[in-house]
C-alpha cells in the first residue's frame, strides 16, 4: 500500500513535523523542546537514510547550538545588568523559530533538509 499524498489530506503529522511542533510549543512552555529532542534522538535511528533523518539531525543540532548560544548569552547579559538580554534572547528565539518553521515546511513536502550543518536557516 502506498502512502497517501500529504497535500491531499492537508497538514501531515509525520515524525519530523511532530518534533518541530514540540520545538515551537517550547517558545511558550519551555519544556516541550526537551521532549522533542528525546523524540528526535529515538526516531533518528528508526529511519536510516530516509528524508526524515536529515530533519532529526537538524532539530538535534538546533537544540544544542541554541543551548550553547543561550548559555554564552548569559555573560553579556550579566555584564550589562540585563540590557544585552533584551537583544540577545529575542534574537535566539527568532533563530529557533525560523529554523523550526523552515524544517516543518520542508517536512510537509517530505523532502530532506538541504544543509543540516548550517548555523543559519
Amino acid at each position: 500500500m502506498t502512502e497517501p499524498d500529504p497535500t491531499a489530506k492537508g497538514f501531515d503529522f509525520n515524525q519530523p513535523t511532530i518534533v518541530a511542533l514540540l520545538y515551537l510549543a517550547s517558545l511558550v512552555t519551555g519544556l516541550t523542546m526537551l521532549i522533542g529532542l528525546v523524540m528526535a534522538y529515538v526516531w533518528k535511528d528508526d529511519v536510516p537514510g530516509n528524508w526524515e533523518t536529515s530533519h532529526f539531525r537538524f532539530h538535534i543540532r538546533t537544540f544544542w547550538v541554541g543551548l550553547v548560544l543561550g548559555i554564552l548569552a548569559v555573560v553579556p547579559t550579566i555584564l550589562t545588568l540585563g540590557l544585552a538580554g533584551y537583544l540577545i534572547y529575542p534574537l535566539l528565539i527568532v533563530w529557533v523559530a525560523i529554523r523550526t518553521v523552515r524544517a516543518m515546511l520542508t517536512a510537509q513536502n517530505r523532502e530532506p533538509v538541504a544543509n543540516v550543518e548550517t548555523w543559519l536557516w
